[in-house]
């Protein structure tokens, strides 16, 4: 047998309380007693019946946003979850949202139909579609003479003017309004592809519970699923919320917010362009400067490797070398004439015509053919043929005289 203590026991069936799911999302109805507002802002009271009583508070946080608020005696429907304060072992109900109870019957019926159609997969984010960037044809479902129509069509007027927008009247509320927006985007879905819509808007301005009760209707919302082009809500007020936001692609606060998600500004867009305009001058700009560098890089290395250079460069060394071969063959040339020209001076000094020229003769002894260089080489009485710078006197041999004796 298993002993708890106290608080053993209680936070057990704390955890039992919080697992249960019923227990954790449950609306209860009663009446208000016991009311009491502290300090810190939390409502404590108890809701009763004639033999039961369960206790509730309401949070400071949780009970800024009520529209109604806590009082003795006020037949109230409120959703929560139930837990066990521990302190007290009390059982309590944490509540979250109050409603009077003849309000609160349509909001657990709003609540039960929202909750089924959730299930089913219709409000899954994973099913949302995107708007087309450019839509070409914008479908509205609204009333024409609703404020809402003319908010819509002066903010597609100013940001985008492009688009044809196509209108499907409708009811916006009343019995026979949820039928007629079901028929209103039946027809703009049932376009020929010349006229098919991109987007359609289902638009109604703001207005009480009840005047928006047709979108909340299960075949406005089923229709809405159905539709093969993207749908925008824009439905009352920022603070109105009906199951067509939920199963809608986009929900926009108002119908003038629904235009603007829907079109692009036509101004944002002339901005987009003179900006890619100037990227596109920018890149265009920066590419031919890359290319005429590597343009005049491989010019560069084609001049360094071309046969016509080296080609110039070896022409510049045979010149340099016949060049240095006619200096050398001119010097060669210079110091031959010189040494020819020295050895005629020479050679023109030896010659017989030279020494004759300075007052010398040659002696031939005719009777012997040969030239006397020795008195002995002559008899007296020879006949001697002398022969001077310019011709030969013949001469007959006296008697020989040693040099230096004078003639008698």
């Amino acid at each position: 047998m298993e002993i708890f203590t106290v608080g053993e026991l209680v936070s057990y069936l704390n955890e039992l309380l919080e697992v249960n799911e019923a227990l954790a999302d449950c609306w209860v109805a009663g009446e208000i007693a016991n009311a009491s507002h502290s300090q810190s802002g939390h409502y404590y009271f108890s809701l009763k019946e004639p033999d039961a009583q369960l206790k509730c508070v309401l949070f400071r946080t949780q009970a800024a946003w009520q529209t109604v608020r806590p009082s003795n005696g006020l037949a109230v429907l409120a959703h929560g979850r139930v837990t066990l304060y521990e302190p007290t072992g009390s059982v309590q109900l944490m509540v979250d949202l109050l409603e009077l109870q003849g309000q609160g019957a349509a909001a657990l019926e709003l609540e039960r139909l929202r909750a089924q159609l959730d299930a089913e997969g219709l409000f899954a984010e994973e099913r949302k579609r995107p708007l087309p960037a450019f839509p070409q044809r914008i479908g509205i479902v609204t009333s024409p003479g609703a404020a809402a129509f003319q908010d819509i069509l002066k903010v597609l007027g100013r940001r985008y003017p492009l688009a044809q927008v196509i209108l499907a009247p409708t009811l916006v509320q009343g019995d026979e309004a949820p039928e007629q927006i079901v028929q209103a985007l039946a027809r703009l879905n049932a376009l020929d592809d010349a006229r098919a819509v991109d987007v359609i808007v289902v638009a109604r301005g703001g207005g009480a519970p009840d005047e928006l009760a047709a979108f909340n209707d299960e075949r406005v919302v089923r229709a809405v699923f159905a539709s093969r082009v993207p749908v925008v809500a824009g439905v009352g007020h920022e603070t109105d919320t009906t199951l067509v936001d939920y199963v809608a692609d986009l929900r926009a606060p108002t119908p003038s917010a629904a235009a603007e998600m829907v079109a692009p500004d036509v101004n944002d867009l002339r901005a987009d362009i003179a900006e890619l305009r100037d990227a596109l001058w920018e890149s265009t700009n920066a590419f031919l400067e890359d290319a005429a560098q590597a343009l005049a890089l491989q010019r560069s290395a084609l001049a360094r490797y071309s046969p016509q250079a080296q080609i110039g460069q070896q022409r510049q060394r045979v010149d340099t070398l016949a060049a240095t071969a006619h200096l050398h063959l001119s010097h060669a040339l210079t110091v031959q004439r010189l040494g020819l020209e020295r050895r005629q001076s020479q050679l023109a000094a030896l010659a017989p015509t030279a020494i004759l020229a300075r007052g010398y003769a040659i002696v031939q002894n005719r009777r012997t053919g040969q030239v006397a260089v020795s008195i002995a080489a002559v008899t007296p009485g020879d006949i001697l043929d002398i022969q001077l710078q310019d011709g030969v006197i013949p001469a007959r041999a006296g008697q020989p005289r040693p040099p230096g004796v004078p003639p008698r």
